[in-house]
């Protein structure tokens, strides 16, 4: 716990890849805040915005409207200079001169990386929401925007199944998950793909010429391949390729579906775990925290230290890769 100057204004942005939930968050921040009498300002584009001193007076009123919309509000941005100490000593500065006392970052593993150098070397307390589709966060089982990406996926997929079954093809569909394989492997369940391939699994390209020629003696007319953007064997296009030269019984087709994962009206759940997870952040600020991720584990609000959260990965859950290879038959 945190003892040292009483906190009366709080600054809340948003880093790295925006997801949907974040917008929810935010307005849980500002509302709680105001709610326990502290003072909220946004700092627009992130670490960028944070070192050109971009911020803004918030209030009930600004966070009207924004629960149910994609994005973020607040807008987000790279930023190399606030990687180097330099950088973000002129951060420190523009908080300091704007009277702001804390933070809230709602990020993923680059945001809490930022926040955690800059809390330990300016002392300022700083509370994290873990805003990112890839869930790929230690300390939660869930992070805002996976389950609003998953649902994208699945309304993709099962539209692109109905022209696969059409023209008799096989699709292999690439998802976001650069180092984690959850999107891939949970979507790759509920649309019944024909395989899943995820970074946390090595790959066999001859495996997966015998999953598709099981099929296809089984007289199955099409198939479905999730192939998550960080898998070993590279993307769904390098993939395709080479089973292709090997395995010509299906027409093929890749669809990569980028960045359409991260947008769109975020879901029920990803409202309500943003909401809950902004409401604890305002708390931890006021119970004296510092230096912690918000996580929700089995339905109970937990505390992580940053560093605990970006050093280690959520941990796959084997049995659903076995129901995946199971399911495929």
């Amino acid at each position: 716990m945190y003892m040292g100057k009483e906190i009366k204004r709080i600054g809340v942005f948003t880093s790295g890849g925006d997801a949907p939930g974040m917008n929810a968050g935010i307005r849980s921040v500002v509302r709680t805040a105001i709610y326990y009498g502290f003072e909220v300002v946004g700092i627009l584009n992130g670490y960028k915005g944070m070192i050109e001193g971009d911020f803004m007076a918030m209030d009930s009123a600004s966070v009207s409207n924004i629960i149910q919309r994609g994005g973020t509000i607040l807008k987000t941005a790279r930023s190399k200079e606030f990687m180097t100490e330099e950088g973000r000593e002129r951060a420190f500065w523009q908080l300091s001169n704007a009277g702001i006392d804390a933070l809230i970052a709602i990020g993923g593993n680059g945001t809490f990386t930022g926040a955690d150098k800059l809390g330990k070397e300016h002392s300022i307390p700083i509370i994290g929401l873990p805003g990112t589709i890839d869930n790929d966060l230690f300390g939660t089982d869930n992070t805002i925007g996976y389950d609003t990406a998953l649902n994208t996926v699945i309304d993709a997929v099962d539209k692109i199944r109905d022209t696969a079954s059409s023209h008799n093809r096989l699709f292999f569909i690439e998802v976001m998950g650069r180092d984690a394989g959850f999107i891939a492997l949970n979507t790759g369940i509920a649309c019944g793909a024909e395989d899943i391939l995820i970074p946390e699994e090595q790959t066999s390209i001859d495996d997966l010429i015998g999953i598709l020629d099981r099929g296809f003696r089984q007289n199955k007319n099409s198939g479905i391949i999730i192939v998550a953007e960080g898998d070993d064997s590279g993307g769904a296009l390098q993939i395709a390729q080479r089973v292709n030269e090997l395995y010509d019984h299906y027409e093929t087709r890749v669809t990569i579906l980028g960045h359409i994962q991260r947008g769109g009206s975020p879901t029920c759940v990803d409202r309500v775990l943003a909401s809950r997870m902004g409401y604890e952040a305002v708390k931890a600020l006021k119970n004296g925290y510092k230096g912690i991720m918000i996580g929700i584990v089995d339905d109970q609000v937990a505390y992580t230290p940053m560093s605990k959260a970006i050093k280690h990965h959520n941990i796959m859950n084997k049995d659903l890769l076995e129901i995946a290879r199971v399911l495929s038959l």
